[in-house]
């Protein structure tokens, strides 16, 4: 058996009390995110692919296999979050398929730990993408020509991202009837988002800004005086020609126009740049402005204890609260 992509179980239908109806089955497959789906749909094809190979039962796989297969990914260097994936995806598959309990990942666990070491004594650190701060922002904003559609799109894109903290699934999923103007500013609707499982919804408020040109309320009222429309998605797909087109701007099309921006724009390693960087970057600068923790994990939809957002605040921290500084050096 070589299908162990994880998906709703579909039972036998001659017993009514454990069949799913179709709409059912649809909503369960639903409820896994896209970009989860493909990772899925990438790790079992390959953990497939090299069972074949080596005349490995994939369904069920033995302690050894896997531990085989972690190794084999050690070996072509792949990061430890992406074996880390690939274990889970043969752990899911081995559950969905009635396997409980198989694969014992001890093995494989050792040798990714091994892996991780070795990484380390390499020189060989995670990779984050950098944090678009605002000197960055404003650089990066500086290369979108206002005179041109995808020029004020881009702002949009760069300024909200930033200013909301947002994820770039949050930044692709904005409909121009999430946008509510107010006295103090801007009010935005996330309908849905990573760390929003019961789809609530949740308002982030934007005050004015003091530069035009990265003055949220400025930036988005001029987009949506180009599109003039009262509904679809805000962050509008634009050809080459300058030209809208149907339909919206995807997470992965948001990421690459960031990068490009960035090397437009002349940043220093302009290639590590991603639209993560912008929800990075808020926080950074909130924190040098001496923002309480609290105020910037509610504003980012992080808890409060999240260790993400304080993955992006210490390192301002750091050289806040040096203990070398002013000690005489």
């Amino acid at each position: 058996m070589t299908d162990i992509e994880p998906r709703p179980v579909e039972v036998a239908p001659h017993d009514p009390n454990t069949v799913l109806s179709p709409a059912a089955l649809d909503r369960l497959d639903r409820s896994i995110p896209d970009n989860t789906k493909t990772a899925y749909r990438r790790q079992a094809r390959d953990f497939v692919a090299w069972c074949e190979e080596h005349g490995r039962d994939t369904l069920p796989a033995s302690a050894q296999t896997l531990a085989d297969y972690v190794s084999h990914l050690c070996d072509q260097d792949k990061a430890p979050s992406t074996i880390e994936q690939a274990i889970a995806v043969v752990r899911v598959a081995h559950r969905e398929a009635g396997h409980d309990g198989q694969p014992d990942t001890r093995a494989a666990l050792r040798i990714l730990k091994t892996h991780k070491r070795d990484r380390a004594e390499a020189g060989k650190r995670k990779r984050k993408a950098p944090p678009v701060t605002l000197d960055v922002l404003r650089a990066m904003v500086d290369v979108a020509d206002p005179a041109t559609l995808a020029g004020r799109r881009d702002r949009v894109m760069l300024v909200l991202g930033f200013a909301m903290m947002a994820r770039r699934s949050e930044l692709a999923g904005l409909r121009i009837g999430d946008v509510t103007f107010t006295d103090d500013g801007l009010t935005i609707l996330i309908r849905s988002s990573k760390t929003d499982q019961e789809a609530e919804g949740a308002e982030v408020n934007i005050p004015h800004g003091v530069h035009p040109d990265t003055d949220p309320v400025r930036v988005v009222r001029a987009w949506l005086d180009c599109l003039d429309a009262t509904e679809g998605p805000l962050l509008r797909h634009i050809n080459r020609w300058d030209q809208l087109q149907p339909g919206g701007m995807s997470g992965a099309a948001i990421n690459e126009r960031v990068r490009k921006l960035a090397i437009e724009a002349g940043v220093p390693n302009a290639v590590t740049f991603t639209a993560h960087g912008l929800r990075a970057g808020g926080p950074t600068e909130a924190a040098k402005a001496g923002q309480p923790v609290s105020f910037i994990a509610d504003h980012g939809r992080w808890s409060k204890n999240s260790p993400q957002v304080l993955e992006y605040i210490r390192p301002v921290d750091k050289w806040r609260d040096n203990p070398m500084r002013g000690i005489g050096l």
